[in-house]
């Protein structure tokens, strides 16, 4: 058995392009895939994501990545980003670099556009991993939860740079991002999803607290859904018992939908 790692850029026919590794078993364990889907701001070479190649390579299984618009290695403006549009990344790389069943997953933002994307293709998703998951973070985690000044300030100049614990330079936080993020809201209804949801979140995260998270389990339509609650757990979840966690959590569900 040899392992095939590819890289490359997918061209998205406005000029741009999306940056993406996949990592192929010749002799694959079983025919379920792995889509990787990042976070906010986030990349592809991250330390989970990286952790989740490595571990791909040893299970002899197919792992895709890439790098939404205006991240990472992928061009683009992030000050014309938007929910939509790294919904259309992430299936333009679906449809054009995956193959057969797959599951999905994804960290903090990546769990919104995870949903998204399986709402769109639910023939081929098989199951759903979700680290920290934040569907309509823009909404409920930024605009809900800004002051009344940084509101004014959006509303005022179109953007606010926000204060990062992850990057020395700011966020910028259009109110672009925030109304069309309004069209893609998945909370407050029944998310109809009938598969596999495998959520893991800690109760130290500042950024996504562990009640939005059961917010996603009580809308999710579907039965087969459980939660894994960390108490001493950060937004990132990257630890080695982390990671631990994550590949064991995803080779579990791998099983369960190969039966």
């Amino acid at each position: 058995m040899t392992e095939e790692e590819s890289r490359g850029n997918l061209a998205r026919g406005d000029g741009e392009s999306l940056a993406w590794i996949a990592t192929r078993a010749t002799m694959p364990a079983g025919p379920t895939g792995l889509l990787w889907l990042g976070g906010f701001k986030s990349d592809m070479t991250g330390t989970k994501a990286s952790a989740l190649a490595d571990w791909a390579r040893a299970k002899r299984r197919t792992l895709t990545r890439f790098d939404y618009f205006a991240h990472g290695a992928s061009s683009g403006d992030f000050a014309e980003a938007t929910v939509g549009r790294w919904l259309d990344d992430a299936l333009a790389v679906f449809d054009g670099l995956t193959e057969g069943p797959q599951v999905l997953v994804g960290s903090s933002m990546g769990g919104w556009i995870s949903l998204l994307l399986a709402l769109q293709r639910p023939e081929r998703v098989k199951a759903l991993v979700l680290i920290a998951p934040a569907p309509d973070f823009t909404e409920e985690l930024m605009w809900k939860r800004f002051s009344d000044n940084v509101r004014d300030v959006l509303l005022q100049d179109g953007v606010y740079r926000q204060p990062s614990d992850y990057d020395e330079a700011p966020y910028e936080i259009t109110m672009r991002l925030i109304e069309e993020g309004r069209e893609h809201l998945l909370l407050g209804k029944p998310i109809p999803l009938d598969m596999p949801v495998r959520i893991l979140q800690g109760m130290k995260d500042p950024d996504v607290p562990w009640t939005h998270a059961m917010r996603l389990v009580e809308a999710l339509a579907g039965s087969d859904v459980t939660i894994t609650l960390t108490k001493a757990g950060d937004h990132r979840l990257s630890t080695p018992a982390d990671i631990a966690r994550l590949t064991e959590t995803i080779e579990t569900v791998i099983g369960e939908v190969e039966k």
